[in-house]
């Protein structure tokens, strides 16, 4: 399978090239130049299968040219070695929690698969020390540290907006050592994602170094997220709901995971439509009804993982469908919420269903409520453990939120941060003396 770039003014790249580089050449990004579709067979029979039979066909159908199978079936097993329910909400509204992996955050499996293919490929070719660059408005990058930590060959840079991320978060990035380093930039999270693509289009960076990038932008970190749609279809499956009428509701930050799921649907996942929900910063939803997209500096919200003003995945839904704004909204609807709504919505759900949201999960929630149509079933992410957002859930609920053995053992680490400003010339200088 060759990957070609979002701007296509760069040759084509094999998997390997595409993981290795991250951006392509031109700035844009990869995209796999077939989306084969999956047999209706399959998807007859995905009820009866698991979690880690469905992600190795869905795998093997994208990477299957370029891994033997017996490596993947390996990666996929080693990447998904947890569960991801599917808990009734509401009616015909259910979560998919996709929190129960090691940092408890859904980006868990896009991490822990792009680290273990890269090191298969840098194992396989001895290309020497990756160094991997990750912009993070949240759980991107504890997922990244915890995944890649101590991988051999490998170091991690994590690049986090100062005081922008909660405290467990940054725990979770800034206690590891070893290979993982993070960078505490005085900026937003669009600086930090603005340096990362400064670095790879740096020539003497490139030639000194190799990089790489663990944020969405790598086709092998979002690409793994389709995993979640199928097993939610198949979960659906066992459960007997109706089938013909599914919606997704997507908390919507860099939009990696909405892409995830659309590609999932042009492999044939028969789900109807997805609704890109947002926070304060809905860039997307006005492209949704304008047509126009207008990036803008990202404001601060209680979902901070969201607070994007110009997500790099919107070049991908765009080249997906051919530019055409009308394609587009027949598949995906949008929604947007200010911190009162989602903390309302936070409330409401806890006490009258007696379970408890995250703010990113709450504004997923909410967009089922107000925008699901008769006879359809709903299902939202959930993305990550409300106790990683520990004082601001306890402040909205009233009541304690118990934290998890695998958060509490990363607050005991000390804290370990490179003080960054947010501009290119000081990000260049630290990697070429790190």
């Amino acid at each position: 399978m060759r990957y070609y770039s979002t701007n296509k003014t760069s040759p084509t790249a094999s998997l390997k090239e595409a993981v290795v580089r991250g951006l392509a050449p031109d700035r844009g990004l990869y995209m796999p130049e077939r989306i084969t579709t999956i047999p209706s067979a399959f998807f007859k029979h995905i009820g009866e299968m698991s979690l880690g039979d469905i992600a190795y066909v869905v795998a093997n159908t994208l990477f299957g040219e370029d891994i033997d199978s017996s490596t993947l079936k390996n990666i996929v097993n080693d990447t998904l070695n947890f569960e991801i329910p599917l808990v009734k909400v509401g009616n015909d509204r259910y979560a998919l929690e996709l929190f129960h992996g090691p940092t408890l955050a859904f980006k868990d499996v896009g991490a822990r698969f792009m680290a273990r293919l890269l090191g298969y490929f840098n194992e396989r070719e001895g290309r020497g020390t990756v160094n991997v660059l990750v912009a993070t408005s949240g759980d991107t990058g504890s997922a990244v540290a915890n995944g890649f930590l101590n991988v051999e060959g490998v170091k991690v840079h994590v690049l986090y907006p100062k005081g922008k991320v909660s405290k467990i978060q940054e725990a979770q990035f800034t206690t590891l050592g070893a290979n993982i380093t993070a960078l505490e930039v005085d900026g937003t999270f669009d600086d930090c994602q603005a340096l990362v693509k400064s670095a790879f289009m740096d020539k003497e960076l490139n030639e000194a170094m190799k990089l790489t990038s663990a944020n969405s932008i790598n086709v092998a970190r979002f690409l793994p997220q389709m995993f979640y749609y199928f097993h939610a279809y198949a979960q659906l499956a066992r459960a007997g709901v109706n089938l013909d009428n599914i919606v997704v509701a997507v908390p919507s930050g860099n939009f990696g995971n909405i892409c995830a799921g659309l590609i999932a649907k042009r492999m044939g996942l028969p789900i109807k439509r997805f609704i890109a929900a947002n926070n304060r910063n809905d860039v997307f939803l006005e492209y949704l009804l304008t047509g126009s997209y207008n990036p803008r500096k990202s404001v601060a919200t209680i979902a901070n993982a969201m607070d994007v003003g110009d997500p790099s995945n919107f070049a991908r839904i765009l080249d997906l469908y051919g530019n055409s704004h009308e394609a587009i909204t027949a598949d995906i609807s949008g929604c947007s919420y200010d911190d009162g709504q989602i903390k309302a919505t936070l409330r409401s759900v806890y006490d009258t269903d007696g379970y408890l949201l995250d703010p990113h999960g709450a504004v997923a929630y909410r967009a089922l409520a107000e925008y699901m149509r008769p006879g359809e079933v709903g299902v939202f992410l959930e993305t990550a453990h409300p106790a990683k957002f520990k004082d601001t859930v306890e402040c909205i609920i009233d009541r304690p939120v118990e934290v998890p053995a695998k958060l509490a053992a990363f607050m005991k680490g000390e804290k370990s941060t490179v003080k960054m400003p947010a501009q290119f010339p000081a990000f260049k200088k630290y990697l070429m003396h790190c």
